[in-house]
C-alpha cells in the first residue's frame, strides 16, 4: 500500500507526527509539505520539536490569498500525484492544504481519507469551513474524532466511510512531558500567568477586532503570554497597534514548539486562544479556556462547560473571564485513534486490491 500525505500547517505536523510512524508500519509513505507555514518559526520549530520524517516534496508555495495559495498548491500537487500513483491521499483538518489535497487527488481518481472529519463551526464565512465542508464531500475515508462529527456528516447525507476514531492529537500530547524550562525561562511560576494565541484572519484583519482582543488581554486579571504568530506582528505593525502590546502586562514571545506550547497549556491560569487545535489541547487539560471567535468546530467543549465562546469584543472578553464560571475537567481521549485509522486504511486498500 502506497499513501500520500499532504501536510502544511501546526496542527498538521502534531498529527503527522503520530500517524506517520504508525503509517509506516503498514506502507510505503510519501511526504508532502506544501510549505502554507512559509515562515521558518512556525515550520522548522515543529520539525525539530517533533518526530516527523523529512518531507519527500516541499512545494514552498508561501503566502498569498486564499484562492492564489490553494491554486498554486493544485498546481504542484497534480505532477506529483501522477508520478507517485498512490493507493491513498491523506490529508488533515481543514486548511487550505487540506483542500487542495483532497481535490488534486479526487481528480486523479485517488481515494482521499481526511483524518478531524465532520468537523462544523456553521460559519461560511470562514475559510476553514469551506475546506472542511468540500473535503469531507471529496473524501472516501472520513475519520471523525467526536460523536458530534459524526452526526454532522450524517446530517450532510453522508455515512459511507465514516469511522468515529477519536483525536489523534490527544495520542500526542499523552506521551508529550512537561519542558520545566521554558517556564524557568520565562519566570512563570505555574498557574499564575495566562496564556494567549491569536492569529485567525477574521480577527488579524480586522484592525477593530485585533484592537479590541490585544485590549483585552493586556487588561486580563493575570499577566499574559502571547506567542505572536507572524501574521499578527505584521497586522499590529500595518494598523499602529505596537502601543497596545508594549504594556509591562504582556509579555510577547516568538513561536514556540509543541512541547513548550503543552508546557503552558497545562500551567497557564486561563488558556485565551482562536486556534482549533489550542482550544482543543487546553480543555485536554483541563485549563479554563476561552475561545476568542463567535462560534467553535468544537462544539462539545461548550455544551461540556470546559470552553466559554467570547468572540472579540473587548468587553465581552473581560466579561467573560470574570463572570462566566469554565470546568476544569479535561477531555478523555478515544483509545488509539491512530491504530484505528491506520487498520481501516490497510482493510479499505485489501478489499480493493
Amino acid at each position: 500500500m502506497k499513501v500520500v500525505s499532504i501536510i502544511g500547517a501546526r496542527p498538521q505536523y502534531i498529527k503527522a507526527a503520530v500517524v506517520s510512524p504508525v503509517l509506516r508500519q503498514y506502507a510505503q509513505e510519501v511526504l508532502i509539505d506544501t510549505g502554507q507555514h512559509y515562515d521558518e518559526k512556525l515550520s522548522q520549530i515543529f520539525y525539530e520539536g517533533l518526530t516527523i520524517p523529512r518531507p519527500d516534496y516541499d512545494l514552498h508555495v508561501g503566502s498569498g490569498t486564499h484562492g492564489i495559495q490553494t491554486g498554486k498548491m493544485l498546481m504542484a500537487l497534480d505532477p506529483i500525484l501522477e508520478k507517485e500513483h498512490p493507493n491513498w491521499v491523506v490529508v488533515y483538518g481543514d486548511t487550505n492544504s487540506t483542500l487542495a489535497g483532497a481535490l488534486a487527488a479526487s481528480k486523479l481518481n485517488i481515494p482521499v481519507a481526511h483524518i478531524e472529519a465532520g468537523l462544523r463551526s456553521f460559519n461560511r464565512a470562514m475559510p476553514e469551513e469551506i475546506n472542511r465542508v468540500l473535503t469531507d464531500h471529496l473524501a472516501s475515508k472520513l475519520y471523525c474524532p467526536t460523536q458530534q462529527a459524526v452526526e454532522n456528516l450524517a446530517q450532510e447525507g453522508i455515512t459511507e466511510g465514516v469511522v468515529l476514531c477519536g483525536d489523534v492529537m490527544d495520542v500526542l500530547w499523552d506521551k508529550t512531558p512537561d519542558n520545566p524550562d521554558v517556564l524557568a525561562r520565562l519566570k512563570l511560576p505555574s498557574k499564575s500567568f495566562a496564556l494567549a494565541t491569536v492569529h485567525r484572519q477574521e480577527t488579524t484583519d480586522d484592525p477593530e477586532k485585533l484592537r479590541n482582543v490585544l485590549k483585552a488581554l493586556g487588561d486580563l486579571p493575570w499577566p499574559v503570554v502571547l506567542p505572536l504568530h507572524p501574521r499578527t506582528r505584521q497586522r499590529i505593525e500595518q494598523f499602529h497597534l505596537q502601543a497596545l502590546i508594549d504594556v509591562p502586562h504582556l509579555q510577547i514571545i516568538e513561536p514556540i514548539g509543541y512541547q513548550d506550547m503543552v508546557t503552558l497549556e497545562r500551567h497557564a491560569q486561563a488558556v485565551l486562544t482562536d486556534s482549533g487545535g489550542v482550544q482543543r489541547e487546553a480543555c485536554r487539560a483541563g485549563t479554563p479556556t476561552y475561545i476568542l471567535r463567535d462560534e467553535t468546530e468544537w462544539t462539545e467543549l461548550i455544551e461540556s462547560g470546559q470552553a466559554v465562546l467570547c468572540g472579540t469584543r473587548y468587553e465581552h472578553i473581560l466579561d467573560a473571564v470574570q463572570h462566566q464560571r469554565v470546568g476544569n475537567r479535561p477531555t478523555l481521549p478515544l483509545a488509539d485513534p491512530v491504530r484505528c485509522i491506520v487498520e481501516d486504511l490497510q482493510r479499505g486498500y485489501t478489499s480493493h486490491a
